[in-house]
């Protein structure tokens, strides 16, 4: 400003008069305009002093209310904090309380307990002189003294004792008798194969065909002389019942139920029935099975190729022709046992005759073991030593179901033949009834779930087919019903190996072209 006035006199001194008047127009104009930029700057510094104190402002509210928020955020930690800390105390004061509960508890408890044990101390004391009391009049009474007393009971105790322990023995022994049972199998088979009832109902009776119930009449005879007389002659159980035109023989010898089953059948062919012609037909009837057995026993041997048997155990081996285990022909199992002990044999290079004997003789007890007590290979090695056969087949008889410890090559080559033998398909079979009644049982089975069609049992009751219908089972369904007709069938059938469950879902269209 002071440079402006300095500026303006000096251009007064300097211009003329005339330019003053120019000069002061100039002078009022640049003094307006200075006018006006103060203004302007003084409304510039206004409003930015305005502005400032409005962010102030602004800035000071932002501060307060975050201070606020902070203060709100604390007090509400603050309050969840405080609320905790009460759950706690609450909880650590019920669990106080529980604590001073238990200890009361137990502290009547242990009062109680004090006051009975007090109360079975007087107890005690009561029945002690009680007993004395007791012991006193019973000594009055019975005019003994205690130990004359004491010496009664302990001869009645004994004598109760010695029941109870020989009861308590005895069912030991059937316990163990039964434990033993079942971990010797081996040596029952002949035992299990009597008790089996499905079984004895085929190998141990004879069904002989009648022309007519007639006949029945004439068999049983006069007041049941011809019957008896038949029964007696044979040792064989005659059944004659309510079967139409057929007469059971019943017998665990198998052979003689076979006498009686030929001279029966030479009897009804004859037509005359009295006890004198039946003693006839039953002589006759011995001798012809004895030609049987008797060519059994060399037909083996011939087979084998094994020659210097003791004529009796050829007989023996006859025998056996009328003898089955399990189904299996007990003759026709020893052959076949002689046929693969020697084929091994030749295969290792060792006495094949020896071992073809040695197979041929090896299940020869079974042959007597109808008659005499003891097990076949008990049985079969007294025979064999009777009649002067070597050591070996005496040891591969004795060992071949692992009684005895084999000594030899050929005596385990007896053994592994007997196993084969006796394991092949078809070796050893069923019955009719219970074979059919497994396969019905499976296809009951199979026929109750939902969805099932059909279901037939096939390859001997080792695969069962499942047809299902389409609309009722899916694929998906076909996987889950497998497994519950496997679960079904492990859980209520006893069988053999393994049974193949086969679901077959099949969609078909058809139709006739015109």
């Amino acid at each position: 400003m002071t440079v402006i006035i300095a500026v303006v006199v000096t251009l007064v001194i300097a211009c003329p008069v005339s330019a003053m008047v120019a000069t002061n127009v100039k002078t009022k104009k640049a003094a307006e305009k200075i006018g006006n930029a103060e203004d302007k700057a003084r409304k510039i510094i206004d409003d930015a002093v305005k502005t400032a104190e409005a962010k102030k402002r602004e800035s000071l509210l932002e501060i307060k209310e975050e201070s606020i928020k902070a203060k709100n955020d604390l007090d509400k930690e603050i309050k969840e904090r405080r609320a905790e800390v009460q759950r706690s105390e609450r909880r650590i004061q019920q669990k106080e309380e529980n604590i001073d509960k238990k200890s009361e508890a137990i502290e009547r408890k242990e009062t109680s307990l004090a006051a009975k044990e007090e109360n079975l101390r007087k107890q005690k004391e009561e029945v002690s002189k009680l007993n004395e009391q007791r012991v006193q009049e019973l000594e009055r009474i019975s005019g003994l003294t205690s130990e004359q007393a004491k010496e009664f009971l302990l001869k009645t105790v004994e004598e109760d004792v010695k029941h109870e322990t020989a009861k308590l023995i005895k069912e030991l022994e059937i316990r163990a008798k039964e434990e033993a049972d079942k971990k010797a199998k081996e040596f029952v088979v002949t035992a299990i194969q009597k008790c089996a009832a499905d079984h004895v109902s085929e190998v141990t009776i004879s069904v002989v065909p009648l022309p007519s119930d007639e006949m029945k009449g004439r068999i049983i005879g006069r007041e049941g002389r011809n019957i008896r007389t038949l029964e007696t002659l044979t040792g064989v159980d005659l059944i004659i019942d309510d079967t139409p035109e057929a007469v059971v023989l019943s017998s665990f010898d198998p052979i003689r139920r076979e006498v009686a089953r030929i001279a029966l059948e030479k009897l009804i062919v004859d037509g005359r029935i009295h006890p004198a012609r039946i003693e006839e037909m039953v002589e006759k009837a011995q001798k012809e099975v004895d030609s049987v057995i008797k060519e059994a026993g060399d037909s083996a041997t011939l087979e084998v190729g094994v020659n210097g048997i003791h004529p009796e155990l050829v007989k023996l081996l006859g025998r056996m022709k009328f003898r089955t285990s399990y189904g299996q022909n007990a003759l026709k199992h020893s052959i076949e046992v002689a046929h693969i002990t020697g084929l091994l044999a030749a295969e290792l290079g060792l006495d094949v005759r020896m071992a073809k004997r040695a197979g041929l003789l090896h299940d020869i007890g079974k042959a007597v073991d109808h008659e005499m007590e003891g097990s076949h290979i008990q049985l079969g090695a007294d025979l064999c030593r009777r009649y002067k056969e070597g050591p070996i087949v005496i040891n591969s008889v004795e060992s071949h179901h692992g009684d005895v410890e084999p000594t030899s090559l050929i005596a385990c080559l007896v053994q592994a033949a007997d196993a084969i033998s006796a394991a092949r398909p078809g070796a050893r079979r069923e019955t009719v009834e219970t074979y059919t009644n497994r396969l019905k049982q499976l296809e009951e089975i199979t026929g109750r779930f939902k969805g099932v069609d059909k279901s037939f049992a096939i390859q001997a009751g080792r695969e069962v087919r499942v047809m299902v219908v389409p609309e009722q089972v899916s694929d998906a369904d076909m996987v889950l019903m497998a497994r519950e007709i496997s679960k079904a069938i492990e859980t209520e059938m006893e069988y053999p190996g393994q049974i193949k469950v086969n679901i077959i879902r099949e969609s078909r269209a058809t139709d006739y072209a015109k």
